[in-house]
């Protein structure tokens, strides 16, 4: 009833309408390149409650403009045998090819979907082609697992992305799809997390058919970045040569500031647009002309809180115990004066990381512009207190074991921050008070349960009882039957009896998200009363993960800055 929905043809210029094909469930309906065409995605029954409705059986179909079945390309069954961090077999990631007529390529699993599983190759790209009555071809054979593909000109050329889940690393290789005999061109080699070493990413252009293409000058791209550095990030803007593979900067965000590329604007690319803001000026758009290094204002949005422009904002970088080099964004309150010591807010959600190097790479920039939005923590410089927010929580290590030493990582990691901002004469070290929301939430209770660092916490939407995820969580790879002992070291649940801080669990009642489901913060409230703890549960009415009512943002704000006035800055 709820997912039935009709196919309509619009003219936008008569406003008339024609219905293509019957009521049916579809996910999707795109348009062939050469507009005669239709890849329609209908899902139909047997549903399930166990997996989500893009795993429910499913037919991809190819109509004409009238609706009537031209080509039935596959009809899969209910996915709810996948293996973890695995895909379903037959057809995935079906798409026109673009620059063709109506032409369909799409990826097929060699692994029979399974990461576990050892072979040489683990997808293999296909593609057929109207009238579709040949059999599909395939074009090459993929050696880790399909992650995309786009197009560029002359036709057949196109960058072809996989990844590798267990190294966390991602290739991109020019291939041609016409030639498939030519031996793939490495483009971009780097891992997934790696910031500083991203390349940036292909600036694209709509075909008058509607097809999404690298924009391109001969044999030249241009790639936008973020430009990710020791400094924190300076986007900018390349153009490389495929033939050469030389790069050459066209722009480059200065410091001070930060400053983004949108678009080029007209044919001659001597011109671009960006989005430039700083610490006190919100985003505007500006017309930059590249060879004068000219900016000229194309809007001029006001500061939506002029109230709170005396906010101090700076980043900070400090060294955990074992070297691994971390860093956060501190908040000061308008009108700080240096000296004063401050009760502090830290508010951080852990990553996890192959690399010792790539951990401590800095994330975001300082330079840019601070909205107050909803329920954001940042409200808490209007409360006094200093903030350090996206404060750095790596967890480093083999991706299957790192997890191992997670309460570890975590501890130390907060206490380096304190650390610092004690010796910097900002804060009150016996004054401080931790949070986060969703995995911030189940790293704030496991720092309360394993350690004393802090005074408080309060803990948003987060899963506290891991045994209840049993087939992995976040990056954890392992089930709770292979190492049972992890998942009981982790959670906060099974260590309820060494809570003694006050905390202030925080949860919408309809909350759908797998992992955090509401039972969590009810079940962790229950245990923590049992032993006596200091604990308040805030339940909030038809609230899912994040929370939208005005009713709820307010609230969940007032119950923040109550919390933490009583059990951090009064203590």
């Amino acid at each position: 009833y709820y997912a039935t929905s009709q196919i309509v043809e619009i003219d936008i210029v008569s406003g008339s309408k024609k219905k293509i094909g019957g009521p049916g469930m579809y996910r999707y309906a795109d348009q062939s390149p050469n507009g005669n065409l239709l890849l329609v995605y209908r899902i139909k029954k047997p549903f399930s409650y166990s997996v989500p409705y893009r795993s429910f059986a499913h037919t991809l179909e190819i109509w004409d403009r009238n609706g009537k079945l031209i080509h039935l390309l596959a009809d899969l069954p209910l996915a709810d045998e996948v293996p973890v961090r695995g895909v379903p077999t037959g057809p995935r990631s079906v798409e026109w090819r673009a620059l063709k007529p109506a032409t369909l390529i799409w990826v097929e699993a060699l692994d029979e979907g399974n990461p576990g599983k050892k072979v040489p190759h683990r997808d293999k790209l296909m593609t057929l082609s109207f009238p579709f009555k040949e059999q599909p071809e395939e074009i090459l054979k993929i050696q880790h697992r399909y992650s995309g593909i786009s197009w560029l000109k002359p036709e057949g050329k196109a960058f072809l992305t996989e990844r590798d889940w267990k190294r966390r690393w991602r290739t991109t290789y020019l291939i041609n799809v016409d030639a498939p005999e030519q031996a793939p061109k490495k483009m971009f080699d780097l891992s997934t997390q790696d910031r500083y070493n991203d390349p940036g990413n292909p600036v694209q252009m709509t075909t008058p058919a509607g097809e999404r293409i690298f924009l391109q000058d001969k044999d030249a791209i241009y790639l936008s970045g973020s430009g990710a550095s020791p400094r924190g990030d300076m986007p900018f803007l390349d153009r490389l040569d495929l033939k050469t593979m030389k790069k050459k900067r066209l722009f480059q965000c200065s410091e001070g500031s930060y400053e983004t590329f949108v678009d080029f604007a007209g044919k001659s690319r001597n011109q671009i647009i960006t989005r430039y803001e700083s610490e006190t000026e919100p985003p505007n758009y500006y017309l930059f002309n590249l060879r004068r290094k000219k900016r000229d204002a194309l809007t001029d949005f006001k500061d939506p809180a002029p109230q709170l422009a005396g906010v101090k904002k700076q980043l900070i970088k400090y060294t955990r115990e074992d070297g691994i080099e971390l860093s956060g964004t501190l908040y000061l309150p308008p009108g700080y004066k240096e000296g004063e010591r401050l009760p502090l807010v830290i508010w951080a959600y852990p990553r996890e990381y192959s690399s010792r190097k790539i951990a401590g790479q800095i994330r975001g920039s300082s330079h840019r512009f601070t909205f107050y939005r909803s329920y954001s923590q940042l409200f808490f410089v209007t409360q006094g207190y200093a903030l350090l927010d996206r404060a750095l929580m790596p967890v480093v290590g083999d991706p299957k074991t790192m997890n191992d030493t997670f309460v570890d990582q975590i501890v130390s990691n907060l206490k380096a921050a304190i650390d610092k901002l004690d010796s910097l004469g900002i804060i009150d070290p016996g004054r401080v008070g931790v949070g986060g929301h969703s995995y911030g939430a189940f790293m704030t209770a496991n720092l309360l349960a394993h350690c004393d660092l802090v005074a408080a916490g309060i803990a948003r939407s987060g899963a506290y009882n891991r045994t209840l995820t049993p087939f992995g969580f976040q990056n954890e790879r392992r089930t709770l039957w292979e190492n049972p002992e992890i998942y009981f070291k982790v959670s906060p649940f099974m260590h309820a009896h060494k809570i003694n801080e006050p905390i202030l669990l925080i949860h919408g009642e309809a909350d759908n998200n797998s992992g955090t489901f509401p039972i969590q913060s009810r079940r962790l409230y229950h245990a923590l009363k049992g032993h006596g703890a200091t604990a308040r549960l805030v339940m909030l009415p038809n609230e899912s993960h994040g929370y939208r009512g005005r009713e709820s943002v307010l609230h969940v704000l007032a119950e923040m800055f109550e919390w933490f006035d009583k059990y951090v800055k009064k203590k």
